[in-house]
């Protein structure tokens, strides 16, 4: 008898109660029930009640929840979003209540990927050049912007100071058509 009383006691350990287990989709159930008939349900009642009384509808009917700012809407809009953000948290721990449990390997942990071939100079992805580039103070010398797609070499008698004494290249000028 006190073998059955150690069985029994464990298993109702193990047994949650219904109210923790099914309170997140009774809140689910309730506001769709609610926006069932606040906004389908009610104002279709409430037309048929003033043509059968006045024998025309005179108002339209106001939704109840939409009063004060539609606040049962975001109150009910955060209590739906952290109840299924914490049921995801809880299924991500290994708390699972009964349902089919995760997929091995399954989780958030982030894996770097291995490190591959490094890119070719200049292309999308790269590093920055060490010298030169755009914005670049130019060398003794001459000014050399190193884009992608080639290198091209202007002498510093091309170079002025441009916008904030930044060095920028002097356009020859254009023949006059």
């Amino acid at each position: 008898m006190a073998d059955e009383k150690v069985e029994l006691s464990a298993s109702e350990q193990k047994k949650e109660d219904w109210m923790n287990s099914k309170w997140r989709p009774m809140m689910g159930w309730v506001y769709m029930a609610t926006c069932t008939a606040d906004f389908v349900l009610f104002p279709i009642l409430w037309s048929v009640l003033q043509s059968i009384s006045h024998g025309q509808v005179n108002s339209q009917w106001q939704p109840l929840t939409l009063q004060g700012a539609g606040l049962y809407h975001i109150a009910m809009g955060a209590v739906l979003g952290l109840a299924a953000f914490g049921r995801t948290q809880e299924k991500l721990a290994g708390a699972n209540n009964g349902g089919l449990s995760a997929p091995t390997g399954f989780g958030t942990t982030y894996t770097p990927p291995t490190a591959g071939p490094a890119p070719a100079a200049g292309g999308f992805g790269s590093a920055a050049p060490a010298t030169g580039g755009f914005g670049a103070a130019p060398t003794s010398g001459a000014f050399n912007p190193t884009p992608s797609w080639g290198t091209t070499t202007i002498s510093t008698a091309q170079v002025v100071a441009g916008f904030g004494g930044k060095p920028a290249p002097v356009q020859p000028p254009q023949p006059i058509l």
